[in-house]
């Protein structure tokens, strides 16, 4: 089974993922394998035959503050590198999966429901805490003001609204409380091994 799970900045998604790692479930990094995907030959080459040469520097590696630069401004090139990215993605995922023994793997991604792909998944887990909580990570981790955690807020669905659409949803309120954190998991990791058997 192939499971999604997202949840809004802040919300503590990743460090839920390690807890699943620890209990032996695969977890496959979409943010992480997409910026590796920019050094595939073929997406190399397709991103400097429309984006120009200078979007790597000398060395071959990606030159990032250019790359946001151009697709933060540029809606057309935002779509093309999307869609040069997504399907080279989505394979390389279809090859991770294969490669995996457990009963299901989870993608992680933050943007599971604004890109509209929950339907690859045969369920979606969202992390959610209180607004307040998901500030005061971000601005600690990110040494940040209030006000750009509440920008890049403001570029995702609401919260309320994923809650909505997902299967199951692990609240993530205090950073001191791994034992309920880690009694939540248990309980989805046992439900979702129970429907693969009765798949």
């Amino acid at each position: 089974m192939r499971i999604g799970i997202t949840g809004n900045i802040g919300s503590g998604k990743s460090y839920v993922c390690s807890l699943f790692k620890e209990l032996g479930i695969p977890v496959f990094d979409s943010d992480y394998e997409a910026k590796q995907l920019y050094y595939r030959p073929e997406v190399k080459a397709k991103i400097i035959e429309r984006l120009g040469p200078d979007m790597y520097r000398e060395d071959g590696t990606l030159d990032r503050p250019r790359m946001a630069g151009c697709v933060f401004s540029d809606a057309c090139a935002l779509g093309y590198v999307e869609s040069v990215l997504y399907p080279a993605l989505n394979e390389w995922f279809a090859e991770w999966v294969d490669a995996q023994g457990a009963p299901f793997v989870l993608y992680e991604s933050a943007l599971i429901f604004e890109k509209h792909i929950e339907t690859m998944f045969d369920a979606v887990i969202v992390v959610a805490a209180s607004e307040p909580v998901r500030i005061r990570r971000v601005m600690t981790r990110d040494h940040c003001t209030e006000e750009e955690v509440r920008a890049r807020m403001a570029m995702q669905l609401p919260q309320s609204e994923k809650v909505t659409k997902a299967d199951y949803v692990i609240v993530h309120e205090e950073d001191d409380e791994d034992e309920f954190l880690m009694e939540q998991v248990l309980q989805i990791k046992t439900s979702l091994a129970l429907a693969v058997r009765e798949k």
